[in-house]
This record gives structure tokens, C-alpha cells and sequence, in this order.
């Protein structure tokens, strides 16, 4: 056994005079949101999506907002990206006719001209390999205006979920970081022992529940009611009985993709993922949140006995503030679920105080 302070060099990690991470051993965190902005404006900006066909000119313009964080991890050459973005990016269309005006390029004289948004509210690593929700809004809703926002979704989307792609993959093999990694492999007869490390889910999970999200909130609540799951389920899910508890309207649909609206309109969204008698998760949001705004609502039926079932419920992302500026949006969403919701499902179903 070798003496104290004599321990063998191979077993040993030892602090280098120029500081370098050799082999990228260490973990290493690298801001990537400037990098981002930077990628995303260049793949976004000034995409032609129509050039004239059936009399139409659409183009993106620019890239007006990204919000978020974005970051590398890097250890031995492993890439491990993290970023939760949402991003606001401006187009513009034309409508234009034939003409015989000398005046008029090519022929055609503009009918109409318009712009609109396109929101992307969320851009996570989580669901790398889904395409985000893409919202687009017109500033001119007549005839016209409705025209060129449909040729966007149609050809225009598809266009701008590409170009994401580009950034996600982009991000996977180390954004910024991936010309400073060093993806040698350690020489063989070097044994490098080094301290126990977090892994990095649970430190990616960590800071978000620390840290969250600026102007945003969180609602949690768990509610017991004397009745089974699946019957819970099919309440919350059915467009009749919500109307019957509410007093009402209401559409929804059963199906995952499928839109839904609450409440005379008031509450709109889409089905995200469906497990009957287990699961509702939805997209969900007010008509007074600033546009392209959406909270995810998370509903979970548990039957820990028979005729009992506890429905717990998260809803994350809820803005601290409406579009008018009124200060009470997460107050206002808990008390509707608790007394609009959730008791008159009692009271009306008789499922118990």
C-alpha cells in the first residue's frame, strides 16, 4: 500500500496550470441564448413562402422576440443540450391582380396588403423531436386578410417547423460549443477518478422549479370526490354535462389535437395528451392573456379506493397579468377551477363535499 501523499499518478486528478478541461471531463455550461437569437433570426427572416402563385406574396420579415434560456452541457464530448424558448417572428402579404399598368411590376397591381404574427410559445429540449404549436394571426381580418393567413398555415408552417428543425438539430451537437469540444479519447493506461456529479435531468429539473419562469405562476390543486375516475373523466370531458353544470356554452373534443372552448368562449385550447380515467393534459388559456400565451393544464384522476377518486391538478405558465394589465389572472384561474369547476361538479353530480 503506497504511503500517505505517494498514491499513484494514475489515480489521481490534478489541477492543470493553464486551467484547461481536459477532454471536456468536467462538466461545462455554456450560454447559449445570444446564439440562439443569432441562428434563429438568420433561419427565420425573410422567408419567401408565397412568390406569385394564385396572385399571392407572402414573406416572413423578421425575427421580433425570443424569450427564454438556452445552454450546453458538455463532459467527455457528451453534448447535452437544455433551452425552453418562445419566440414572436413578423410576416407580410400581398394580394395583388393582374394589370396592364405600365406602373405595376410584372403586370399586377396590389388589392391588398397585410401583416401578421407568428408565435411559437414554446421551443423546449423535452420535445425535441416534436413539432412545437405554431399560432398565426393576421392584423386585417376581412376577406383578403383571412386569405393570405390561410396560405401561410398551409405552406407557411410547414416551411417555419423545417427551419426549427435546423436550430433543434443544431443544438444537439453542441450549438456554439461544438467547435471547443475535444472529443479525443483519454489515453488508456490514465485512470482519472473524479467527484460524483448530479446527473443532469435532475439538475435541469431543479432549475427550472427554482428559478420558473419571470411573470408566470403556477397552480396546484387536489380535490377528493366520492365517485370513480372514469366518471370524473367523462364530466370534464363532455361538452353536454360541462354545459349542464356551467350553465354555458361549451365545445370539446374527445380527440388528442382536438380543440375545445369553455365557458361562452371565454376559455379556449387544445388536447394535448388523453388517458381516460387517468389523464387529461391540455393547453389551455383565457381569451384576455396577450396573445399566444397558453398555459398547460395537467388533470390526474387517482382511485386509491373504490367510489373514491382524488383529482390533483397543475397548470403551469399562467401569466401574472392579462392583456389590460389587471393583476389578479392567477387568483381569478384557481377560484374558477375550485368554485366553477370543481364544486359544482359535486354539487350538481352529487359526488360529495
Amino acid at each position: 500500500m503506497a504511503k500517505y501523499g505517494e498514491g499513484d499518478k494514475r489515480w489521481i486528478v490534478e489541477d492543470r496550470p493553464d486551467g484547461a478541461n481536459v477532454h471536456n471531463w468536467h462538466w461545462a455550461e455554456r450560454d447559449c441564448l445570444e446564439w440562439s437569437r443569432a441562428l434563429l433570426s438568420s433561419l427565420l427572416s425573410d422567408l419567401p413562402i408565397f412568390s406569385g402563385e394564385s396572385g399571392l406574396h407572402i414573406r416572413t420579415k423578421t425575427l421580433d422576440r425570443l424569450d427564454g434560456e438556452a445552454y450546453v452541457n458538455t463532459r467527455k464530448g457528451k453534448i447535452i443540450p437544455g433551452y425552453e424558448l418562445s419566440l414572436s417572428l413578423s410576416w407580410i402579404g400581398e394580394a395583388k391582380s393582374s394589370s396592364s399598368s405600365s406602373d405595376d411590376v410584372a403586370g399586377e397591381s396590389t388589392i391588398a396588403s397585410v401583416e401578421g404574427t407568428v408565435e411559437i410559445p414554446y421551443i423546449a429540449d423535452e420535445n425535441a423531436g416534436e413539432d412545437p404549436e405554431i399560432k398565426v394571426t393576421v392584423r386585417d381580418d376581412g376577406p383578403i386578410g383571412r386569405r393570405l393567413k390561410e396560405a401561410f398555415l398551409a405552406r407557411g408552417k410547414p416551411i417555419v417547423l423545417e427551419k426549427i428543425r435546423v436550430f433543434v438539430d443544431a443544438m444537439a451537437k453542441g450549438g456554439p460549443a461544438k467547435d471547443d469540444l475535444e472529443v479525443k479519447k483519454p489515453k488508456s493506461d490514465a485512470v482519472v477518478v473524479a467527484a460524483p456529479v448530479v446527473k443532469e435531468e435532475e439538475k435541469k429539473k431543479k432549475r427550472r422549479e427554482e428559478k420558473g419562469r419571470e411573470g408566470f405562476k403556477t397552480i396546484q390543486l387536489s380535490e377528493r370526490f366520492n365517485c370513480r375516475a372514469r366518471d370524473l373523466y367523462e364530466i370534464l370531458m363532455d361538452e353536454r354535462r360541462w354545459k349542464g353544470f356551467t350553465q354555458s356554452n361549451a365545445r370539446i373534443s374527445r380527440d388528442v389535437g382536438g380543440e375545445f372552448s369553455l365557458f361562452d368562449g371565454s376559455i379556449m385550447g387544445t388536447n394535448v395528451e388523453l388517458q381516460e380515467g387517468k389523464l387529461i393534459v391540455q393547453k389551455w388559456r383565457f381569451g384576455s392573456w396577450p396573445d399566444g400565451l397558453y398555459s398547460t393544464v395537467r388533470l390526474t384522476f387517482d382511485e386509491p379506493e373504490s367510489g373514491v377518486t382524488i383529482v390533483k391538478l397543475i397548470q403551469t405558465e399562467v401569466p401574472e397579468e392579462d392583456r389590460y394589465g389587471n393583476s389578479t389572472v392567477v387568483e381569478n384561474t384557481e377560484r374558477g377551477w375550485r368554485e366553477l369547476i370543481l364544486n359544482k361538479i359535486r354539487a350538481v353530480f352529487g359526488f360529495g363535499i
